[in-house]
């Protein structure tokens, strides 16, 4: 499992998925990590460093660093999966959806000696994505806290222009671009409450996977907002989200042998 953190592009790292869900007393990670997953957290260049694409093609690193170094961790080459939360859903989300890309090959450091192993995961989970830049402005609710066509948002942020000032940038980094029969499992799991990133967003994907003939599963938690807060610290949409990706992995992993 390479896991992507959240934190709008901006802000974040490796070793968190945020304040928010720490405060609930959760581990995520090591739910999965206690179900048999390795999981490898990877960093990625954020907005104020680089704009995008700079943040895929470290995540596209990231995967084809675990698989150059499967044997060192004792991990299934042919078992890896994309896991991320906010901007890291976004990021694995198009790590699953543009495998293989010549768009997407730009190496960084020494990332050279693996550059032409390949960045393929077996199926994705995303949490609270965004998908289409271009429309999440429109998409968000009515008490909404962030907006992606405000100056200075997160989205204008990693494009380096407001969204409907560049629709080209805004449609490269959009998920819901690359949708295709190409893709592979996916999970998406959204709160119908999100104040940051609209939940038709994920509805969005999900219709898109679908009508290619994707393998999709689309979980809406009613009443929860990003990072699954819910009122009074209730830590039921963390434990649902939580216990729903580790069943879609298990399944997933399960399929894979099956298979071979």
């Amino acid at each position: 499992m390479v896991h992507f953190h959240g934190g709008g592009w901006r802000v974040g790292a490796r070793s968190s998925l945020g304040p928010t869900i720490e405060a609930l007393g959760l581990s995520p990670i090591q739910r999965l990590v206690d179900a048999g997953f390795v999981v490898a957290s990877a960093d990625y260049r954020l907005s104020s460093v680089a704009n995008y694409p700079a943040q895929l093609l470290d995540a596209k690193a990231a995967v084809r660093w675990l698989r150059a170094h499967a044997a060192d961790y004792q991990v299934d080459p042919d078992r890896i999966y994309a896991w991320g939360d906010s901007a890291g859903g976004h990021l694995a989300s198009l790590v699953g959806l543009t495998t293989g890309s010549n768009k997407y090959r730009g190496q960084r450091g020494d990332a050279a000696e693996w550059a032409g192993i390949s960045d393929r995961v077996a199926a994705v989970a995303a949490w609270y994505p965004p998908t289409d830049l271009l429309r999440m402005g429109e998409q968000r609710l009515p008490n909404a806290v962030a907006n992606a066509d405000d100056p200075g948002s997160r989205e204008a942020l990693l494009l380096g222009a407001q969204p409907a000032e560049a629709p080209d940038k805004s449609a490269a980094a959009s998920p819901l671009t690359y949708a295709g029969s190409h893709a592979p499992p996916f999970l998406l799991v959204h709160g119908t409450s999100d104040r940051y990133v609209p939940p038709s967003q994920s509805t969005s994907l999900a219709a898109a996977l679908k009508a290619e003939g994707g393998d999709v599963e689309l979980l809406l938690i009613e009443g929860a907002d990003h990072m699954w807060q819910l009122p009074g610290q209730d830590i039921a949409a963390a434990v649902q989200a939580t216990e729903a990706t580790v069943d879609f992995f298990n399944r997933q992993a399960r399929k894979s042998l099956t298979s071979g």
